[in-house]
């Protein structure tokens, strides 16, 4: 992201005087000597984990303005970080984020107490203010209150809005229902017969890692056998998913389009990219944490060369916030991060100011299965989302094991041969 500020400042204000405070080499002579170095230029950029780790040099500059992008980095009040960032002397704080609640109103807490400390009282009064009675009880009266007291202080841009931008494309949403081959639905079978058995012998928090845990081994059996197995085996032929996928990015690529791919597995990310590269005969780029940020940067710019590479993996945790890729017209998420705030903001790496034409979401989901239900779910609960409460995995922990069981269930119809 730090080189994705550095591109977007030298595009739209050339004349300001950019430092990029990252890498071993960020401090010139003594770290006592920041301030000075800091005051040469008009912008520094750094991020929120050499905040923490620089905080006696960062926190002697008497900053004219603090911006934190990606604001949700700073959800958790308890965390070193969040901290830091509060910290820091600044006369007037922005923050951006797309996500200001990811699970829970805590998290807008967290937010808005780094910028006006205060403002919704403490931890606590928050909670039971608030939180409570929004979260379990989706007391109306509480949420237009909440959202009186924020409004002052919160801008809200929308790509719908015409009046904001009226030259952004449409986004055009599209569920892609995969059936499960019979392997598939094998493993998976499997793999809830073991799940349920072992929450129904557990409870409290080893109850709900187990749930998690299993959760996890359902959407790998989704996207793969061999994801799931982790065995080196071929991918043709064996996944209802891979074969729709493949079918959409060879329609893709042959129009002459481009296509982002999110998974949320690394694992699942480093299979896909050479077996593509084979299939299709073409480069496949592939974003995950690992890639070094000047790898990263080039990986990036040949994307968003018309002669570039039309197909880009990408790792929702890496490169799910912060890129601009507006060369992509589609975007496939290879599976379901189930909250609908975080697929959006991977999304909006290419629906985003700068695209010109229509974005295509294809989102793929597994018949029968989990995904299918719990995509049911979101669609039915983004007018909650809308209202600032997140929409997260964790609340399927919480369930009996008979509700667990309906929820998790293969159905009858378990796909092709």
């Amino acid at each position: 992201m730090l080189g994705n500020w550095q591109r977007e400042l030298a595009r739209f204000a050339p004349q300001l005087r950019v430092l990029a405070h990252h890498g071993p080499d960020r401090f010139t002579g003594h770290r006592s000597k920041f301030a000075t170095r800091a005051r040469r230029v008009d912008v520094v950029l750094t991020t929120y984990s050499l905040v923490a780790r620089d905080t006696a040099a960062l926190d002697g500059v008497p900053w004219t303005r603090l911006v934190l992008d990606e604001a949700q980095q700073i959800k958790n009040p308890g965390t070193v970080q969040t901290r830091a960032v509060q910290r820091l002397h600044a006369d007037r704080r922005i923050a951006l984020t797309g996500t200001p609640v990811e699970n829970r109103l805590s998290e807008l807490w967290s937010i808005m107490h780094v910028l006006n400390p205060g403002l919704l009282g403490t931890q606590r009064e928050f909670r039971e203010r608030f939180a409570i009675p929004i979260e379990r009880e989706h007391d109306a009266a509480s949420t237009e209150r909440l959202k009186t007291i924020t409004a002052p202080f919160v801008l809200r841009r929308l790509k719908t809005d015409k009046t904001i931008i009226d030259d952004l494309p449409d986004k055009i949403e599209v569920t892609e229902h995969c059936p499960l081959t019979r392997e598939q639905a094998t493993l998976y079978q499997a793999v809830v017969e073991e799940l349920i058995s072992a929450a129904t012998a557990a409870d409290g928090i080893s109850r709900r890692g187990l749930v998690l845990a299993g959760l996890m081994r359902l959407k790998q059996v989704c996207n793969h056998p061999a994801h799931f197995l982790r065995d080196g085996s071929t991918l043709f032929g064996r996944s209802g998913k891979l074969t729709r996928a493949e079918e959409l990015v060879e329609e893709i690529v042959a129009a002459g389009d481009k296509v982002l791919c999110f998974t949320q597995f690394a694992e699942w990310g480093d299979l896909l990219a050479p077996h593509w590269r084979r299939r299709f005969g073409t480069d496949v780029g592939w974003l995950h944490g690992g890639v070094a940020r000047k790898k990263r940067d080039a990986m990036v710019a040949a994307f968003q060369e018309g002669d570039g590479p039309g197909i880009f993996l990408i790792s929702l945790k890496a490169g799910g916030t912060g890129l601009n890729l507006t060369a992509a017209s589609h975007v496939i998420h290879l599976d379901r991060w189930w909250n609908p705030a975080v697929e959006d903001q991977a999304t909006d790496r290419a629906y985003r100011i700068g695209q010109r034409r229509s974005v295509l979401v294809h989102k793929l989901v597994s018949t029968g299965t989990v995904e299918e239900r719990i995509d049911a779910m979101i669609t039915s609960k983004r007018a909650l989302a809308e209202r600032v409460v997140g929409t997260g995995e964790q609340w399927i922990t919480e369930l009996s094991t008979d509700d667990l069981r309906d929820t998790i269930a293969l159905s009858a119809e378990i796909g092709d041969d």
